[in-house]
């Protein structure tokens, strides 16, 4: 009989954000958007340990008080994946899952699907998710796109709408990619190792370094939508969610 996997849910928590300073402490239905976060990725079954990653002694502050688990982190990290890197060296595990801090509307579903690759294949080094998207969401450039081969494997990612429809004659679905990750102890320590790549810089996407490598990215689908915390109206779409949740 086979063992399960050990797996750790890691949520980096950067306070000092630039689109939304303190985006991660704001409050939402009267909560911190953290809270709200962890809680919801806590209700995964598939998680064996959670634990927050900051490097803010406030975060830290804010995490004891809620008794939310936290590891104190370096500031110098250039990402939540070299954060979440840094935690893998004290707490062992041989699956680990980045869950974005700025994610409150997170669901265990994306969690199962996202960890389903690795039940499936072995051989899965890296998972992430997507989910379908209208033509015109395509266009915005602050929405990462993904296309996929046959086998759910990523071709590309890009802020660039793709595929591109030159004639406009074919249906063509577009998909949106959830920055949610799942990777084997090895494939982390590798990502680590290596310098970022030419294609992360130009699109400032951190998974086309896994791409450039010739290390595979598995893509699961989703239905189920979320909203990414980026601005003050993303804030409030959230709260207007959560709040009419609250209120059924």
């Amino acid at each position: 009989m086979t063992t399960r996997s050990r797996i750790l849910g890691v949520i980096p928590a950067r306070l000092a954000s630039t689109r939304l300073p303190r985006k991660v402490l704001r409050t939402i239905c009267g909560r911190p958007m953290l809270q709200h976060v962890y809680e919801r990725a806590r209700s995964c079954a598939r998680l064996d340990e959670l634990v927050i990653a900051t490097d803010s002694d406030e975060v830290a502050e804010v995490c004891r008080r809620l008794l939310m688990p936290c590891e104190m982190t370096s500031p110098e990290h250039a990402s939540g994946t070299d954060r979440l890197f840094e935690v893998a060296s004290r707490r062992r595990a041989e699956i680990y899952v980045n869950i974005q801090g700025d994610e409150p509307l997170i669901d265990p579903a994306h969690l199962d699907a996202l960890l389903l690759p690795f039940d499936r294949e072995p051989l899965t080094q890296v998972a992430t998710l997507r989910i379908a998207i209208t033509a015109d969401e395509a266009k915005n450039p602050n929405v990462v796109k993904v296309v996929c081969d046959r086998d759910g494997n990523a071709l590309y990612f890009s802020r660039s709408s793709i595929p591109f429809d030159r004639d406009g004659t074919e249906p063509v679905t577009y998909f949106k990619h959830m920055g949610l990750y799942a990777y084997r102890r090895g494939a982390l320590a590798r990502f680590h190792s290596l310098p970022p790549s030419s294609l992360e810089l130009a699109e400032r996407l951190e998974q086309l370094r896994f791409l450039d490598n010739g290390v595979s990215i598995h893509v699961a689908e989703t239905t189920v939508g979320t909203i990414g915390v980026d601005t003050e109206d993303d804030l409030r779409a959230v709260e207007r969610i959560l709040a009419s949740r609250a209120a059924a």
